[in-house]
């Protein structure tokens, strides 16, 4: 299935909350969200209960969007995680938190995960000295990810230098001025601030 590229604002709605997807505007007044909280369409704004199958695949959908993948790499991931030691629904949820693009948003280097993705794309960033262009690519413990030397001088990066808010999360340590960080330990499902109720999409996987 191709990549969504439709208004980025009506998968926040569709899902009730914001995903934080547009970056500063999700802050602002601006937020359609913030306007119309409710499913955009003809009946969006008529009340539904949804049913267990409901529930467990908007939760998801929210993962999926949240992280910007595709179904495909979801149900790998699942699988990857259910093969490994401890809960598997925290075990997603990690190896989510460990992909490239997500530890670049998380580091402050892009105002969004969209934003991140396509930086990584460009093949502006480097892991432990080598470019890595590939957004899925997951990162381990003792991993450190720069700016490459080429792309520090960009008015982009800059801005980011001169705007950088810091990290959110202690399992990075991030030097904004060197454009640098380094992942320090794995995240802990209480250092994953999304609010996912991770335990009905193993129930939706493992019918």
């Amino acid at each position: 299935m191709a990549r969504y590229t439709g208004p980025t604002c009506r998968l926040c709605r569709r899902e009730g909350q914001k995903l934080y997807l547009k970056g500063d505007k999700c802050f602002t007044d601006k937020c359609p969200v913030s306007k119309r909280n409710y499913a955009p369409g003809q009946h969006g704004n008529s009340r539904k209960k949804l049913t267990e199958y409901g529930l467990q695949l908007r939760e998801k959908q929210k993962v999926r969007r949240y992280y910007g993948i595709q179904e495909s790499q979801m149900f790998k991931y699942y699988n990857m995680a259910d093969k490994m030691k401890g809960i598997t629904g925290e075990n997603l949820l990690k190896i989510l938190e460990s992909r490239l693009d997500n530890v670049v948003y998380r580091m402050g280097f892009g105002s969004s995960r969209a934003e991140a993705r396509q930086l990584v794309t460009h093949g502006h960033f480097t892991v432990n000295g080598k470019k890595v262009n590939i957004p899925s690519y997951l990162t381990n413990p003792g991993d450190i990810i720069e700016v490459k030397a080429s792309s520090k001088n960009s008015e982009r990066f800059k801005e980011i230098v001169e705007n950088h808010r810091g990290t959110t999360v202690k399992w990075i340590e991030v030097t904004p001025d060197e454009l640098k960080g380094k992942i320090v330990s794995e995240p802990s499902r209480e250092e994953i601030d999304i609010p996912i109720q991770e335990h009905l999409i193993v129930e939706l996987y493992s019918k």
